[in-house]
This record gives structure tokens, C-alpha cells and sequence, in this order.
């Protein structure tokens, strides 16, 4: 069965960049000149998702808000011959997938956000992603897993090498060999384990792509780490009964969701975006000087 529908979870209340994320989504936050729910949007549909279900909460309606149409907005570009930005704000609207949205009313944690989309999957294999990181590769990493499941027709998780005293950050897996270069059996998923009870160093990047079995599993589980409904244990769960593979991602991840990896993430891409590489260049080498 084809890999056509996406899940992202973005009912989170932000907290790590108050008091800017008060009254404004976090996943609308910029990067340069775009805001970061629409790169985890653009990744899908370069991967061939076809529908999107975006999973809110409270002062989330900027999202919404975003992917619609302005058309007063769009009247005053018109008339003011910018002709770019016009083109460049319609391009939101007319994406090319369907975009759908339903509310998760309490923050009862990732496992919770997933399940309020049981309808949406309607008994197919989905993928979900997360905003807070940013992935750059020659193949979306979506897009990889989906040609992973292609193959093997088995949830795969991404997973990226990361620095071992980092492990309690993430869910984690501990490896059981290889299948292919890049694809690891899998013995067990631990959720931010301590550093000195890590299985590995191979941690879980915020891209899965699950069968709806998984849903499940979800329906029965017990709150796990903050007691939240954990979408690893879960997987974990699924993973003694079905095959759960793990995808080793060896691009570039963006990782926007603190602080300093924000602002690390803005540069980068202020290095490339036309309209700051310039000047932004200069900026850095003159203030390199000073520091």
C-alpha cells in the first residue's frame, strides 16, 4: 500500500521560547523568512505525501491561518506590482497536498497526538514529523523511509548517530544488526535513557513512518517518562510483535527546538538565502574579529 498521509504533531505548549511563543505558535517561528512548520510541510510533499493532518492546540489558529488564503493580502501585492511576494504567498496556499487539522485539547505527550489521528490514517501506513527538527539531504529523509518501507513494508524509525553524553535527550534503540547499509534490526527502544544506560548512540530524529497497528497499541498505553503517553514506548511495544526497523540518516539535521539550536539553524540558512548570504557573510567575519 502506498505512503500517502502525514501526521505532524504541533500541539506543544513551546515553553522553551517564552515569552515569544505566549500568544504565537513555536512552529511558526522563522527561519530567515520562513516559518518552520512549512519545511516540515514542504519535506512531505516532496516526498509524495498526498494528505496532512496537523495536530493543534490552543493559540495554534497562525497555522491555520498561514496555509490559507489572504485575499486582501494578495489583492494590495497585486496592486502594488509585487509581483514575487504575490506569486511567492499564493505558492502557501496552493501546495499541492491537502491540509487537515484536528485538536489535542490536553498535552498528554506525542503517543496522545498521534493517536487523535486513528480516523485520518484510516488503517493505512502514515508517516509523522516532527518540527523541531529540520532535515537536509539529496532525498527527503521521508522520502527515504518511504522507499525504505517499499521494500521491507515495515515501520521504520530515522535515527542519527548522535554525542554519546547527549543519548538522554532522545529515544534511543539499541541495535541488532544490519539488513542493508543503512537499516538496523532492532532489539528494543529506550525513552531518554540515562547517559550511563544508553543501548547506543543512535538516536530517534523526529521521522517515523508506522503500519496502524500501532494505533493499537496507543488505544492501551499506560503513561510513561513525565507521565505522558510516550510514542516510543509504544513502538517498543509493536517491536516484539512486528518488525521495526531502523533508518540511519547521514544528512545534515537542523535541531530547532531550543534556543541555540534556533539561532545556529537561522545562520545557516541565512548563509544560503539569497536576499542575506551577502550580507550576512560580511556581518559574521567583521564580528568574528571582535569576539
Amino acid at each position: 500500500m502506498k505512503v500517502r498521509k502525514a501526521i505532524i504533531p504541533a500541539a506543544g505548549l513551546g515553553t522553551r521560547f517564552l515569552p515569544a511563543t505566549k500568544a504565537m505558535p513555536k512552529e511558526m517561528l522563522p527561519i530567515v523568512d520562513k516559518p518552520v512548520i512549512q519545511f516540515i510541510v514542504e519535506e512531505a510533499k516532496a516526498s509524495g505525501i498526498e494528505d496532512i493532518l496537523i495536530v493543534t492546540g490552543k493559540n495554534k489558529r497562525a497555522i491555520e491561518n498561514h496555509f490559507d488564503s489572504n485575499p486582501e493580502l494578495e489583492q494590495d501585492l497585486e496592486k502594488t506590482g509585487k509581483s514575487g511576494l504575490l506569486k511567492l504567498t499564493q505558492e502557501i496556499t496552493d501546495l499541492g497536498v491537502n491540509v487537515y487539522y484536528t485538536r489535542q485539547p490536553y498535552p498528554a505527550g506525542l503517543g496522545d497526538a498521534v493517536y487523535r489521528a486513528r480516523s485520518f490514517v484510516a488503517g493505512e501506513p502514515f508517516v509523522i514529523m516532527l518540527g523541531d527538527d529540520l532535515m537536509k539531504d539529496k532525498v527527503p529523509l521521508t522520502k527515504q523511509l518511504i522507499n525504505d518501507y517499499d521494500k521491507t513494508h515495515a515501520s521504520t524509525i530515522a535515527v542519527m548517530k548522535v554525542p554519546h553524553k547527549e543519548v538522554s535527550k532522545f529515544g534511543v534503540i539499541a541495535p541488532d544488526g544490519k539488513i542493508a547499509p543503512d537499516l538496523y534490526n532492532v532489539k528494543n527502544f529506550v525513552e531518554k535513557p540515562a547517559v550511563d544506560k544508553a543501548p547506543s548512540d543512535l538516536a530517534i530524529i523526529g521521522r517515523y513512518l508506522l503500519t496502524p497497528e500501532i494505533f493499537d497499541i496507543l488505544e492501551h498505553q499506560k503513561p510513561g517518562r513525565g507521565g505522558e503517553i510516550q510514542l516510543t514506548d509504544a513502538i517498543d511495544t509493536m517491536n516484539k510483535t512486528q518488525r521495526v526497523f531502523a533508518h540511519v540518516f547521514k544528512g545534515e539535521r537542523f535541531d530547532v527546538g531550543n534556543k541555540e539550536g534556533y539561532l545556529e539553524t537561522s545562520i545557516q540558512y541565512g548563509l544560503i538565502h539569497p536576499e542575506t548570504r551577502d550580507a550576512l557573510r560580511k556581518y559574521i567575519k567583521e564580528l568574528g574579529k571582535k569576539l
